[in-house]
């Protein structure tokens, strides 16, 4: 007799039991919480919690096994995040009853935007003292020129209105863009980087372009306002690699396009010390899981690997993605307005 098959949204009696009692347990149900917000390796959680990291771990493998939450191993760390499934949804159900206002989830909350403050001013430390030659950093990895091509051939010749260049750096892709788009935008956190940024521009003499400090988890910019979004070399550097994709689809246009740069999963530790790095790279399968998620249909998927099998460069993998939906006429963004 084969096993009744369940609808995705609905699970069997022993699992459902099996999840609600592995969130039954405080610190478990606060990790939940936290997972709810954004994935979490041992070391935040262990951070955020106050407790010992062989606790953490073992809260953790409770809520892996009950298949609430999901481990995702990335060199010698380990990321978790909420399931996708129904056993997930459960988790976010039971969250989602949780009152905001708990004296301990608040105090929860507070020290993980803490612990993410701090990472972004790690981050933006490392951009400050890089800025200026950030450009031939990039080149140690793979030819900078190779990739660009790659960029050019995989937007077309065809001109469009109106780009976004997410964490634009020392604003290189509005320079190589420049005979494509009408208007453009760059956005980054860090001021050095906008300083050069805006010197390169203004010796450009590109008019057309101009760049401003922002958060890429939350652009000032109106929702559909963007016909390409560029998110070049920058995904793997964040903290919540996801939730930046989320943000860059939000300002798509109907029928605009995502093009994301970035490293095939590598095993270069010392990237994460030396460089800042957050992420090893990142599979074809892990971004076409959230792309697919945004609702965004990929395109096009290429890699551009390095001469050589030394070891010492990476691998760059393009992708290109669309939004579905039918183009309509849409008035032009004033892209020197912000949202209030």
């Amino acid at each position: 007799m084969s096993e009744p098959q369940y609808p995705d949204q609905h699970l069997a009696i022993d699992d459902l039991l099996s999840g609600l009692r592995a969130a039954g347990e405080p610190s478990r149900l606060r990790l939940l919480a936290l997972l709810a917000r954004s994935e979490l390796t041992v070391k935040d959680a262990t951070a955020i919690l106050g407790q010992s990291q062989p606790r953490i771990s073992r809260h953790l493998k409770l809520l892996a096994e009950a298949g609430l939450v999901r481990r995702y191993p990335e060199g010698s760390w380990v990321f978790y995040r909420l399931s996708e499934d129904a056993a997930g949804d459960l988790a976010r159900d039971l969250v989602a009853r949780l009152l905001a206002a708990d004296p301990v989830l608040t105090a929860d909350a507070s020290r993980f935007d803490a612990l993410r403050r701090a990472k972004a001013e790690e981050a933006a430390a490392y951009f400050a003292a890089k800025a200026r030659d950030w450009d031939k950093e990039r080149s140690l990895h793979i030819a900078e020129a190779d990739v660009e091509a790659a960029m050019l051939r995989a937007l077309g010749d065809r001109p469009f209105q109106s780009f976004l260049d997410l964490g634009t750096g020392t604003g290189r892709l509005l320079e190589l863009f420049a005979d494509r788009y009408t208007t453009a935008l760059g956005v980054d956190a860090s001021h050095d980087m906008l300083t050069v940024a805006r010197a390169k521009l203004s010796e450009l003499g590109l008019t057309r372009a101009q760049v401003r400090h922002g958060d890429i988890y939350a652009l000032n910019v109106p929702a559909g306002s963007f016909d390409v979004v560029a998110v070049h070399q920058v995904l793997h550097f964040l903290d919540d690699p996801a939730r930046a994709l989320a943000e860059a689809a939000r300002v798509l246009r109907p029928g605009g396009r995502l093009i994301i740069v970035d490293f095939a999963p590598h095993d270069l530790e010392f990237l994460r010390e030396a460089h800042a790095h957050r992420r090893l790279g990142f599979s074809r399968e892990q971004m076409a899981r959230w792309l697919e998620g945004l609702d965004l249909d990929v395109e096009l998927v290429t890699d551009l690997s390095p001469a050589g099998a030394d070891g010492s460069k990476l691998t760059v993998t393009l992708w290109l993605a669309r939004d579905p939906r039918i183009i309509t006429d849409l008035p032009l963004v004033d892209l020197t307005r912000e949202v209030a």
